[in-house]
């Protein structure tokens, strides 16, 4: 075969990143980067995705893509400051589902951000079942709304990048509580993921280890319909199930940066007048 996927595992927020690359061509693109932020600090950084940078040089790599699945709440992405330190030396495009518009209206408003949301942040907004060549490698996008409006999934040579969609079996699905989210449109969702040919290698965007196992990144549409926690019964069943379950979540403990970076691709906040950038945090108050 022609495609090469590799992983990089940040422990911080248990998310897997995705480099897949043409074998021919040397072409590649990278999926859900993670920048390293320390919350109580204030800090962000960006070892993990210079390791990458280093692997994609060492490796001869051209980087043609840089994809989000979907607007993390529990890591913030690496994509503006990889294509930042690429440069000219790598024609990378940041690219995402189109309805991070719907996702960008609702978050601006929240955190009082003054931001075009009409998704210029990126250069490419994928509609469901767009295409686009990656080398010899056609890849297609598939729409999978449900944790977030934006979800998307990629599909390369039978492999699929789920996102946020399904976890380890073990670890059944994801939540559905954010704004836009549905556990009905999750469903769907599945069932459509589930309906691709048994043999197709799912890879992980997290995995948190339930029970101490081993970390893992990878199944099958196959074990997923035979095995996942939380499918296992009627389609109303897991609705009922998700959204229980959702009520008893806490909140991504990075939620508040994570978003305020994401819609903007990883863009930094404009600088104040005191020379600092801030990211805010809405304040609820109980009496």
């Amino acid at each position: 075969m022609s495609i090469l996927v590799e992983s990089f595992f940040h422990q911080q927020s248990a998310t897997f990143t995705y480099l897949v690359s043409c074998r021919l061509t040397k072409t590649a693109m990278l999926i859900d980067s993670v920048a390293d932020f320390n919350v109580a600090s204030g800090v962000l950084s960006f070892k993990t995705a210079n390791d990458i940078i280093h692997h994609i040089a060492e490796n001869e790599l051209i980087l043609e893509w840089i994809l989000e699945s979907h607007a993390h709440a529990d890591h913030i992405t690496a994509a503006s400051y990889i294509k930042q330190q690429l440069g000219s030396s790598h024609p990378c495009k940041l690219a995402t589902g189109s309805k991070i518009t719907q996702v960008q209206q609702h978050f601006s408003r929240l955190y009082d951000i003054d931001m075009p949301c009409d998704g210029s942040q990126f250069e490419r907004l994928f509609n469901d079942n767009e295409h686009f060549m990656l080398g010899e490698l056609r890849v297609t996008v598939i729409a999978t709304p449900g944790h977030t409006p934006d979800s998307v999934c990629y599909l390369v040579e039978g492999n699929l990048f789920v996102g946020d969609t399904f976890f380890m079996p073990d670890s059944g699905t994801a939540r559905c509580d954010f704004p836009g989210g549905s556990a009905k449109q999750l469903y769907d969702s599945l069932q459509r993921i589930l309906a691709l040919p048994d043999q197709t290698t799912l890879w992980m965007c997290h995995d948190y280890q339930p029970n101490g196992r081993q970390l893992a990144n990878r199944t099958t549409v196959a074990q997923q319909r035979k095995n996942n926690i939380h499918l296992q019964s009627t389609e109303q069943d897991y609705i009922s199930t998700r959204q229980t379950r959702d009520a008893s979540l806490n909140v991504p403990a990075l939620l508040h940066p994570a978003i305020q970076m994401n819609i903007r691709a990883g863009q930094l906040p404009q600088v104040q007048h005191n020379a600092q950038r801030y990211l805010t945090i809405p304040l609820t108050v109980l009496l």
